[in-house]
């Protein structure tokens, strides 16, 4: 039977990387979007090209109730799931803490924050093998700006990643005897569209002189790391983290 992997906000970036990635080694992949169903579906057909099998399922993991009906989705369409990629998040333009308003943490911690530990407990309620399930694996993903905190620029963004990293060791022993691993995933300086979204879209190129490796990353490189941890060859692998920062 082919493994079942749910990847969120997989319509782009690292997470359309990693769904492709998977595919190609034999998992059938749900690509989970917010908005744009474009990009899913362009995911989807290129994974069906390459002879893979996945499906787009719409929703929004800052809602509990599209999460919900994201999961029973995966349940009812592929089959038992075995591993989870809590890839979605959002960012936000580079402002100081003081001229942030409301709206923007809560949109940014609902998303970033709420939605992985959503998708984390939906996934551990299937997995647990305390709970009949087979087991299986998470990866988190956060961010090489939880060690300076970005200040000046995303102060937010870097808080709602590293409350991912405390739960991402808290619940890794806490499953452990449950046979689900949780891991983590630190990227630094990718060349992505999240950059547009935080209002500078040049930003990977301009940035790429302060790494140490001279250039910034690409979303496979992401993705090979989060495969790792998910397959077979990371069986004794729990509650780590893994930099692909380029030495940052």
């Amino acid at each position: 039977m082919s493994k079942i992997a749910l990847i969120t906000g997989a319509a782009r970036g690292i997470g359309a990387a990693t769904a492709r990635l998977l595919a190609e080694r034999g998992y059938t992949v749900c690509v989970n979007y917010v908005s744009n169903r474009a990009a899913a579906d362009s995911v989807v057909a290129e994974i069906a090209r390459g002879g893979g099998r996945a499906l787009a399922v719409q929703g929004d993991v800052a809602l509990e109730a599209d999460v919900l009906r994201l999961f029973d989705t995966v349940d009812r369409e592929l089959g038992p799931l075995c591993a989870l990629v809590n890839n979605a998040g959002v960012t936000a333009p580079a402002a100081r803490l003081e001229d942030m308003e409301f709206a923007r943490m809560a949109r940014i911690f609902a998303t970033n924050t709420l939605g992985s530990l959503l998708c984390a407990r939906e996934a551990v309620r299937r997995m647990s093998t305390i709970k009949g399930g087979a087991g299986g694996a998470i990866v988190n993903l956060s961010t090489a700006l939880v060690r300076s905190g970005s200040p000046g620029m995303f102060v937010d963004y870097a808080a709602s990643k590293a409350a991912i990293e405390t739960m991402t060791v808290g619940l890794a022993r806490e499953v452990a005897s449950a046979g689900i691993r949780v891991n983590l995933v630190r990227p630094g300086l990718i060349d992505t569209e999240i950059h547009a979204d935080g209002g500078d879209p040049g930003r990977a190129a301009k940035a790429a002189g302060f790494v140490p490796l001279g250039r910034a990353g690409q979303a496979q490189e992401v993705a090979r790391a989060i495969a790792w941890l998910l397959s077979d060859d990371a069986s004794y692998t729990t509650g780590a983290s893994i930099e692909v920062s380029g030495g940052v």
